[in-house]
């Protein structure tokens, strides 16, 4: 009696195969795939809960207005933020303590400019950055506004003085 042929790839082929183990493992295949079919509904919900939750972690703002050529916006946790203005609205090395909540909070670096200094004269100095307004800009959820400051100069939050990143410019106005 002639042992049945199970091996189809040139691996096994090389290293030997059991009589009969290729309709058995042929078989568990076919199984573990109809099982999978048996489910789409299942499969499909996993996927749209993988879809609803991807898309519901807000980005900071976007490229609008005055900010257009800026950086970071649009970017969800992005490490660099620049307004496309002088050194003032650039904060690199961004690390965000938190994200997805009313708030985003995190830390970086900034050219901090004190009173009566010009902007040549600034120095790099540790900034705290303050993503808020969480909503909905032209049907995407994101951060519509962003600040930051220096705390170690005795500067803190103001939710009234920000960049609204949906727009594109400065809240007050200028």
């Amino acid at each position: 009696m002639r042992p049945v042929q199970c091996c189809l790839w040139p691996r096994a082929r090389r290293s030997g195969c059991f009589p009969g183990a290729f309709p058995v493992v042929a078989l568990a295949a076919a199984a573990l795939v109809c099982a999978g079919c048996a489910s789409t509904s299942g499969h499909h919900a996993v996927r749209a809960a993988a879809s609803s939750a991807a898309a519901a972690v807000p980005a900071l703002g976007q490229l609008a207005g005055v900010f257009a050529h800026g950086e970071g916006f649009g970017q969800v946790r992005p490490s660099k933020i620049f307004n496309g203005g002088d050194p003032t609205g650039l904060v690199s090395g961004i690390v965000w303590k938190s994200w997805g909540g009313s708030r985003a909070v995190g830390t970086g670096t900034s050219d901090y400019v004190g009173p009566s200094q010009s902007v040549a004269t600034g120095t790099q100095e540790t900034v705290t950055v303050v993503a808020f307004n969480l909503g909905t800009c032209h049907g995407k959820r994101m951060y519509r506004a962003v600040e930051w400051y220096f705390p170690q100069h005795g500067q803190t939050f103001d939710p009234g003085r920000y960049e609204n990143i949906c727009a594109g410019a400065y809240v007050p106005a200028a």
